[in-house]
């Protein structure tokens, strides 16, 4: 028997033979996502760091994940058309399980079966409210779902021995149970691009500048402010020239103040490129080519047609091949023969491609119309 065959069987329990232990993950109140940055880690605050409060990180999560819930599939079964293209919770549900893979890099899905013991909904739950209980061998057994309070432990099969929860898995080199999502590795770019927008406000809120400073002139006695006279005039200033309300009112200065403007130097005004560049990184981080989010002073693309076309085959088309086999898999062990697939010939970023493929096989004159048709996919 060959290597791959014993392999095989030896996964599949056959031959005698038993899956390999797995080691213990750490298991956590986030379900094991990977963060970085100081602790307590905290998912739903990378989250809202990143997908709530940075426009770069938004966008870029909502163009992937809404390509993959308008891509257009292969012709299927009315009943998987059914459940694939319903809505979990309100929401898309290929849209959902993609921007729970972006984000956490595990995405969930409850298989609830009707009264004729076929699968009616699919939904898609919260990644990080599932935390993974493995057997003694490390394997997962079941799924603790905790929302607040209340807890729901939901088993890994049904009584059939079907996927009753189908766990799709970005790979993760260091984990055997749960998947590396995007955020851990965008988050410093995340927060450079943060802190930078912070810092742009509070300059545009001063004019942009600096507005000056206060200059005392202690006069031929060399006498200084007192502690009270210093904390008087710091609060007057702040209550009536400090913010962008009180751009350009004259100001009255007391005898032996003077006023010293002061201006910033082109080294502290480099916010925007320091911003720029984050807005990159955090682009390359989601898989999104940086000209689709116009982001400027970057050329690795000639137009919006080219990147167009490597968004779709570097990112949206791998993920969705990963979301779809998923779920055919487990639809399979409920008897529906789903073959999901993405039809690439209805893509519209892609019809050079198709086009390009069309001519070289219709002027190849040494192949059949049966050989063409097949190269075609027709």
């Amino acid at each position: 028997m060959k290597f791959w065959e014993t392999l095989s069987l030896a996964f599949k329990g056959g031959g005698g033979q038993s899956r390999p232990p797995l080691g213990r993950s750490y298991i956590g109140t986030y379900g094991g996502a990977s963060f970085t940055g100081a602790a307590p880690y905290s998912y739903e605050g990378q989250v809202r760091d990143a997908y709530i409060n940075n426009p770069v990180a938004q966008r870029a999560v909502r163009i992937v994940a809404e390509g993959i819930g308008s891509a257009p599939l292969l012709p299927m079964e009315d009943s998987v058309a059914t459940l694939v293209n319903a809505t979990s919770a309100g929401q898309s549900l290929l849209e959902t399980i993609a921007a729970h893979l972006l984000l956490h890099g595990n995405a969930y899905v409850q298989v609830l079966g009707g009264a004729d013991d076929q699968p009616v909904e699919l939904f898609a739950l919260r990644p990080d409210r599932i935390t993974i209980e493995p057997d003694a061998k490390g394997w997962p057994a079941a799924y603790a779902y905790r929302a607040g309070e209340h807890q729901t432990r939901l088993a890994a099969q049904d009584a059939m021995g079907r996927p009753a929860i189908i766990h799709i898995k970005a790979f993760h080199p260091t984990d055997d149970h749960y998947g590396l999502g995007c955020l851990g590795a965008a988050a410093k770019a995340v927060a450079v691009h943060n802190a930078a927008a912070q810092w742009n406000k509070a300059l545009l809120d001063n004019a942009a500048r600096p507005s000056g400073a206060l200059v005392f002139d202690p006069g031929p006695d060399g006498s200084a402010l007192s502690a009270d006279q210093f904390d008087r005039l710091k609060a007057e200033m702040e209550a009536s020239f400090a913010g962008s309300g009180n751009a350009g009112r004259p100001m009255l200065l007391e005898g032996g103040l003077k006023w010293q403007s002061m201006s910033m130097t082109p080294a502290d005004m480099d916010f925007v490129a320091l911003k720029a560049a984050a807005a990159r990184e955090i682009a390359l981080a989601f898989g999104v080519p940086p000209m689709l989010l116009g982001l400027p002073g970057d050329n690795s693309y000639a137009n919006y047609r080219e990147a167009n076309r490597a968004l779709w085959r570097l990112t949206i088309l791998p993920l969705a091949g990963k979301i779809l086999d998923g779920l055919s898999g487990a639809l399979r062990a409920w008897g529906e023969d789903a073959g999901l697939a993405v039809d690439r010939d209805q893509i519209p970023a892609l019809s050079e491609d198709r086009e390009r493929l069309w001519s070289q096989v219709s002027a190849a004159d040494f192949l059949s119309p049966e050989e063409k048709r097949a190269m075609l996919g027709l």
